[in-house]
């Protein structure tokens, strides 16, 4: 429980973390721990015990990359805290603040699905006119031969557009650059992650998708959005900003003020956000059950359900509003929907082994994608770490390096004759459409260029579409498969808000067509479908996931015919690559050095016990009920602990009487509520001063509060703060069956108490927390445990 100056040491299969990122935890450990040396002398403490000289392995403190700079992070206390004050603001509630916490809960739901909606529709519509404009501008320079004029336009534009959202990132709020659904995962898994929800964040992260979107980057704005719904829901949730000087402090607000109920609500904001980003409510909520959601429950599932619903009626308004032409170029734009509903779907027993094909490659290019993407985001970490100008540097690049490749590979493909018995128009005027006229003469058109000079959302509608099986030639697709690949890996780590969904799903679809194309002789299938399952494969194979993708594409394509072969796509690719290497976003997870607690445990977790586990760290640190102000500050000063047991001794024996938080006994050293005399203190005397409002407060440090030395020599009162019914588990349990129940429940500490109890023998064994429990942590202190897991 004590920080330690024991390197961290990674056995995992992200080999290669970055080096610096250790040389930056390390440096700011020696800091937290007040050692400039970076040694700590194991002596120095007055807490520990110095007839038993223990020599910790296990490193209880935790520093992970947030945003530009290497944080101290720490748990999030979902567990209630039934002390005497929590049970008190219960029972004293009447029926009608019950009903006005529940009806709160469905109204903010409400507001994160509607503001959710809005910006999401905002955002749409900006970057459908900013590309938009900018793509015809530059068709009228190639139409008119003006070929340099267009080239510096097309670069100029996006240069301009990557710089306003690099620096807004840079300068403002570096925690909005990037996706951000990892730090979502960590926050509800139980990490708090610094400074990912607040105000400036929020408004950095609508800019900058904008911005980066509409400079034609290979990024999409889904990451983004799901991001941009969970900072909606916090603010919402905190009544604005977390800092006191900008927030509302209203009454009604202080049922909120925990951490359990604002980890809801973000839940709620995920799943607005994937709703937002492809127009599907159930898709939304299968999203955060199954990929982002540690914890989950019915009315959790009631509550993100209804505010999926509320930004699909938002989202449906937005588009019948502009369908009658009052928003510029948006048409039908910004939000990828493919309706397929009239398509007939049938297949062969053949068709399957093709299927399956896509399958297999979807999980074998999703695993190879991840594993150069990782290798790539290494080194973009080294170049970011030069400081706010190679970030910008590097932004400018990849948007100087992507507006070259998008303006001159279109003049690499043939021009295409138009099919005069199509009842589409072609070439297709000025706006979206698939038969772009680029540099072809009359009656012809550039199938490349119908792809690239296209925003994100139209080239997806473009490649989905069906009946066209010979619209697009081989070379054209070879040609925007590898641009894709290439462009995925070097985009996504630049310091912009990015979306990893719309590059995996323009290259699934690329390599689903070109499997189609190079097999059609043996296909029944249509081409446009083959790119659906492509892109589903792909992603299934990268990021792992399988019942909302399924339910995202279904809803996307509105044909329940493809269901059988969506959800064989979908298994295969996620069996093939799960069998190679981790997701993106575990991969994401690792280099960050968030202690992310996965669901799944190691077989050798079953052959190391809880107190096996607590031997490898320093002795616990425990107080009584009745304590001396003295001894709990020397408690706060010189350990890092955030839980302390509280242990009575009547007449010999031993007695756990529960556990108390540190920002609890921050709270009363504030308050100064101290007694004279060692004594229990009466129900009255307490509510007095303090009220579970009083206790939710977060941020205020020891360093902050004065205290005289007549009021150390005082005492406190434990028993009202202390949490009676702290989860506990019998020091024989196995590692394995403890990390279920500390991931399933939630928790920020479990207490491990001895099998045999008696007079004489302390009614605590230790405390294991997140960081205790990590894979990497265990093997780094039991290295036997790591020889016997490569046998």
């Amino acid at each position: 429980m004590l920080s330690s100056a024991v390197p961290i040491v990674e056995p995992s299969p992200m080999e290669g973390y970055s080096s610096a990122f250790l040389e930056k935890e390390a440096a700011a450990q020696a800091e937290f721990e007040g050692d400039e040396g970076g040694e700590h002398d194991p002596e120095s403490n007055s807490l520990r015990n110095p007839l038993l000289k223990r020599t910790p392995t296990l490193t209880s403190s935790q520093y992970a990359v947030v945003g530009a700079k290497v944080s101290h992070i720490e748990s999030l206390d979902y567990e209630i805290n039934e002390n005497d004050l929590f049970k008190h603001d219960w029972r004293s509630r009447s029926s009608g603040e019950v009903l006005q916490y529940i009806f709160l809960k469905w109204t903010l739901a409400f507001l994160v699905g509607l503001l959710t909606g809005v910006i999401a529709s905002l955002i749409n519509l900006a970057i459908e006119n900013i590309a938009g404009i900018k793509i015809l501008y530059l068709a009228r320079f190639v139409k008119d031969k003006r070929y340099v004029t267009g080239f510096v336009y097309l670069t100029g534009v996006n240069l301009a557009l990557t710089m306003v959202a690099a620096s807004l990132c840079v300068v403002f709020a570096p925690t909005a650059a990037g996706p951000g659904i990892p730090e979502i995962k960590a926050y509800l898994n139980g990490v708090d992650t610094p400074n990912m929800f607040g105000a400036s964040t929020l408004f950095v992260k609508i800019i900058g998708s904008i911005g980066s979107v509409s400079a034609g980057l290979d990024l999409g704005k889904e990451g983004p959005l799901v991001h941009i719904g969970s900072c909606i829901a916090s603010l919402l949730s905190q009544g604005g900003s977390e800092s006191d000087d900008y927030r509302l402090k209203r009454k009604w607000l202080r049922f909120f003020n925990n951490d359990r109920d604002r980890r809801d609500l973000i839940t709620c904001g995920a799943s607005s956000g994937v709703c937002a980003a492809f127009r599907s409510p159930v898709g939304g909520v299968l999203f955060s059950l199954e990929e982002v959601a540690t914890w989950w429950r019915s009315a959790l599932l009631w509550r993100t359900f209804f505010s999926t619903a509320v930004v699909v009626v938002v989202l449906r308004g937005f588009i019948e509003y502009c369908n009658s032409g009052r928003c510029g170029l948006f048409g039908r734009g910004g939000l990828i929907l493919f309706d397929v509903s009239d398509v007939k779907v049938s297949y062969h027993v053949n068709d399957l082994l093709l299927v399956a094909l896509v399958g297999v490659l979807g999980g074998l290019l999703g695993s190879a994608y991840n594993f150069v993407l990782h290798k790539v985001l290494i080194l973009y970490g080294r170049i970011n770490e030069r400081g706010r100008m190679a970030k910008l540097v590097l932004s400018l690049s990849v948007s100087l390096f992507t507006s070259i490749c998008l303006y001159g590979l279109p003049f690499l493909a043939p021009c295409t004759p138009c099919d005069g018995s199509a009842e589409v128009v072609c070439p297709t005027p000025e706006g979206s459409g698939n038969f772009k006229q680029f540099n072809c003469p009359s009656g012809h058109y550039n199938d490349l260029a119908s792809l690239l000079y296209a925003t994100n959302d139209d080239a997806v509608r473009n490649i989905f579409s069906s009946s066209t099986p010979s619209e697009f030639r081989l070379l054209s697709l070879l040609i925007f498969f590898a641009l894709y690949c290439v462009l995925g890996l070097v985009t996504f780590g630049i310091a912009v808000p990015s979306g990893l969904f719309l590059p995996i799903i323009l290259m699934g679809s690329a390599y689903g067509r070109l499997l189609a194309l190079a097999l059609q002789s043996y296909i029944h299938i249509d081409h446009g479908l083959y790119a659906v399952l492509g892109a589903a494969a792909l992603m299934s194979g990268s990021m792992r996931m399988t019942v909302s993708l399924c339910v995202i594409f279904l809803e996307l394509t509105n044909n329940l015919l493809l269901l059988p072969i969506t959800m064989f796509v979908l298994l295969i690719a996620k069996t093939v690559g799960d069998s190679i290497n981790p997701s993106i976003y575990e991969i994401i997870l690792d280099l960050k050095g968030l202690p992310f607690l996965e669901a799944s445990k190691d077989p050798w977790m079953r052959n190391l016990t809880v107190a096996e586990l607590a031997a490898a760290k320093p002795a616990v640190v425990s107080l009584e009920s009745v304590e001396k102000v003295a001894r709990i500050v020397e408690v706060l000063k010189h350990t890092g602990h955030n839980g302390f047991p509280v242990v009575n001794w009547p007449e010999g024996s031993a007695e756990l009487h529960g556990l108390v938080l540190r920002s609890h006994l921050v709270a009363v050293l504030r308050k100064k509520w101290f007694l004279k005399e060692r004594r229990r203190s009466a129900e009255w005397e307490v509510r007095e001063r303090f009220t579970s409002v009083d206790l939710a407060k977060k941020g205020v440090t020891l360093e902050q509060v004065a205290i005289s030395e007549e009021e150390l020599e005082m005492y406190v009162d434990l028993h009202p703060f202390t949490n009676t019914t702290p989860y506990t588990v019998v020091e024989s349990m196995s590692v394995a069956k403890a990390l279920v129940l500390f991931r399933q429940v939630g928790l920020r500490h479990l207490l491990i108490i001895p099998k045999y109890q008696g007079a004489g023998i302390s009614p605590i064994v230790g405390i294991l927390t997140r960081q205790d429990l990590r894979a990497h942590n265990i093997l780094a202190a039991f290295p036997h445990l790591a020889n016997k897991k490569h046998k």
